[in-house]
């Protein structure tokens, strides 16, 4: 809806004359049917939408990159009711000139498809009252029967399967009676599908709907079945709407992207010359690989898209520096460069296995319970972090292989940063600790003070203003108006009524600021000449559902990195990765409020960003750990530690400094959404450093109380030792 537009319907419930509905049982309603509504749009494969009620009895949907002329039934499918009957077909009375229904019963037409492809219609005479209704059924979805023609598969629920077998055996009996085969109609809002016959009772899990439908219809029918609305919706608006970001916003981010990206690049061949270039080359496939997969599957590129592809960038570029410094550390042992390839790549490949699969965990644990924003995110990270392996692992080292044994490069430079370090990080780690929880300390403490303030409209709501307009002026104009006159939250559009010439001018402000931002963006732009056309309340576009679902992510991303890590590696290096990344989420959290910032659907993407970015850092360093308690058996846990930290410390500032180039690139040169998701990667960088080396570390330390034999005894790192005896012969 940002870059693309689409459109934005309101759909109003139904109230019937002489039904008593008290407002609570009314807005119950409306909150399961905005629920169902977003699981039909989300199975439609609609990326994104927007859901939220207005008033008392409206709901507003927005569909991005959604027009009515290629979409010509959707709205349709949104709303239907979904009744689902089974009905029994009268097993002896059948339509005709002058023939009645008989008491109970109703006429119905059927369309149907032979087998030959033919078509036609049938009438039946269908009882009224089901026998059974769409409550018994557990599940649906559509394939094709044995002729290739689409239908949908019914699965009923427990007590489904038991009163389908009734009805079918007092259908069976019933035709045995009458002498003819009795038949049981499958009706959808009134309308018959089919009415298949029933020879004896049928004890299924499960029954189909056979009917003369595309695969599109049947799938929209199954979708609709496992989502059935019961309350009835009416169209009352359809708009077509423009995009929300203005023409120079876009420009300007895509600007933003590009520079940044090519900084990152140019930071990669400063530091590593020719292996710089290729690892240009493997992200430059990365990216493509991740955007042609999202194509293939109808994604759409969304600000919570783009946050899972700039930390697939910083993962991609993370696993290259990994590789050249475990090369640089090969070939200063003497080895040639073709040795010092192939070593680097198997010592680097374990950090890069465990940093990816952790956030894989991530990833799959959003798509599972997430929806809209996180969801949407979980997907980008996740066909990144494949991406990410490919690029790293095999597009780059097949590119070294090329160049280094066909003698293109006999050397590889690198420039040198923070080699040879000997800094004693346990030491100041208690310091660093108490301080930085104190920052979190009192980053909660004025998150608990500002409290729902620090919410904008996708959170919690706000007033939606529709304005005429003498003069068409550019998003960009009111934007900078707005912004002059100390409006914090303010969203403009452009949408055009379905079916009509005029244009209208969409705001939306936090709540009860509708008119008087209206008022200050009168006055700084007199041309506009605003004219107030209807007012009305929105609720949030972020649900309490989203909210939930991107709560219980964070907490099972961090139950399943624990467990992992412990299983990788050992536990106390689970707990060290968990306390990390809590504590970069919270000083996340609290740094952005303190800066006075608001949270909107985006930021829930932003913030599961960092666990992806943070988790990462992190098993870089574990993984040396692990390597250097193997490689040192008489070495101290202290020296241990504070040698990994020393030998990763290059390569966890160059990661970072990468990603922090990024970061700060987007914030100079973007406004809004896109700033605000900068802003939370330029303070998970930072942070997430930060931790690496005075939070994870420390804390599996102090877990094992400094005791590297309480290390050895959870888990199998001690050297083993083998006696072989030689003989006096082979002496």
């Amino acid at each position: 809806m940002d870059l693309k537009g689409g459109i934005a319907v309101t759909l109003e419930a139904v109230e019937r004359a002489g039904e008593n509905v008290d407002q609570y049982a009314r807005q119950e309603k409306l909150s399961k049917a905005i629920d169902i509504i977003s699981a039909r749009i989300n199975g439609l494969g609609v990326a994104e939408p927007i859901v939220r009620p207005i008033g008392e009895n409206r709901i507003e949907i927005q569909l991005p990159g959604v027009n009515t002329k290629d979409n010509p039934d959707v709205i349709d499918l949104v709303k239907a009711p979904a009744r689902l009957d089974f009905r029994i077909v009268h097993p002896s009375v059948t339509p005709g000139p002058g023939v009645e229904p008989p008491t109970g019963y109703e006429l119905k037409t059927l369309d149907y498809e032979g087998r030959r492809g033919e078509t036609g219609t049938e009438e039946l005479f269908v009882k009224r009252i089901p026998e059974m209704t769409g409550e018994m059924i557990s599940n649906s979805y559509a394939r094709p029967d044995m002729y290739g023609k689409p239908e949908v598969i019914l699965e009923f629920t427990k007590e489904g399967k038991v009163r389908f077998a009734e009805v079918t055996r007092h259908i069976a009996e019933g035709g045995q009676q009458a002498g003819r085969l009795g038949r049981l109609a499958i009706v959808l809002d009134g309308k018959l599908y089919s009415a298949p016959t029933v020879r004896e009772e049928i004890n299924s899990d499960s029954a189909q709907i056979t009917g003369s439908f595309s695969d599109r219809e049947a799938i929209n029918l199954a979708n609709v079945l496992n989502n059935p609305l019961d309350v009835e919706l009416a169209v009352r608006e359809q708009y077509e709407v423009g995009p929300t970001l203005a023409t120079d916003a876009v420009a300007s981010a895509k600007t933003a992207f590009i520079f940044s990206t090519a900084l990152t690049v140019g930071f990669m061949i400063v530091f590593y010359t020719i292996g710089g270039i290729v690892a240009a080359i493997g992200m430059g496939i990365n990216v493509l690989i991740t955007l042609g997969v999202m194509a293939s599957i109808g994604a759409t590129l969304t600000m919570p898209g783009i946050a899972g592809i700039v930390l697939t960038l910083a993962m991609s570029v993370d696993a290259n520096i990994l590789i050249f410094e475990r090369m640089r550390e090969e070939l200063k042992t003497g080895k040639s460069l073709g040795t010092a390839l192939e070593a680097g790549f198997d010592k680097a490949w374990t950090a890069i296995f465990d940093s990816n699969i952790t956030t894989l965990f991530v990833a799959a644990i959003m798509i599972a319970l997430g929806t809209g924003p996180v969801k949407g995110f979980g997907v980008t990270l996740a066909i990144g972090i494949f991406s990410t392996m490919f690029a790293a692992v095999v597009v780059s080292k097949l590119v070294l292989e090329f160049l280094i044994h066909n003698g293109v490069i006999k050397s590889l430079r690198m420039f040198s940063v923070l080699q040879s370090t000997k800094i004693d990080f346990l030491r100041y780690a208690r310091i660093a600790f108490i301080t930085s929880w104190s920052i979190v300390l009192i980053g909660l403490v004025i998150v608990a003070f500002k409290g729902k303030s620090i919410y904008g409209i996708d959170f919690l709501g706000g007033d939606m203003v529709t304005l005429n307009y003498g003069q068409r002026v550019e998003l960009s104009e009111f934007r900078r108006v707005a912004n002059q006159a100390g409006i914090k939250e303010v969203n403009f559009s452009y949408q055009r009524p379905i079916g009509a010439d005029r244009e209208l001018l969409r705001i939306t402000t936090p709540f009860n600021e509708g008119k008087s931002s209206v008022q200050k963006i009168q006055q700084g732009l007199p041309n506009a000449k605003l004219e107030i056309a209807g007012e009305s309340r929105i609720g949030p576009a972020v649900g309490k559902e989203i909210q939930w679902n991107a709560a219980w992510s964070i907490f099972w991303s961090l139950v399943l990195i624990l467990l992992y890590v412990a299983f990788r590696f050992e536990f106390g290096y689970g707990m060290g990765a968990v306390v990390s990344t809590v504590h970069d989420l919270f000083i996340t959290i609290g740094l952005f409020v303190l800066f006075d910032r608001q949270f909107n659907a985006p930021m829930v993407a932003a913030i599961l960003l960092i666990i992806g970015y943070s988790i990462n850092d992190t098993i870089v360093v574990f993984d040396r750990i692990r390597e250097e308690l193997k490689l040192n058996p008489i070495g101290t846990l202290r020296d241990i530690v504070n040698r990994s930290l020393n030998l990763t410390l290059s390569r966890t500032i160059i990661t970072g400094g990468t990603t922090l180039l990024t970061a700060i690139t987007l914030i100079a040169v973007t406004t809004g959404d896109v700033n605000d998701i900068a802003f939370t990667l330029l303070i998970g960088v930072i942070t997430g450093t930060f931790s690496s080396l005075f939070i994870a570390s420390p804390v599996f330390y102090w877990w094992h109380k400094g005791d590297r034999k309480h290390v050895e005894a959870h888990h199998d790192i001690a050297p083993k030792y083998e006696w072989q005896g030689t003989s006096k012969a082979a002496e």
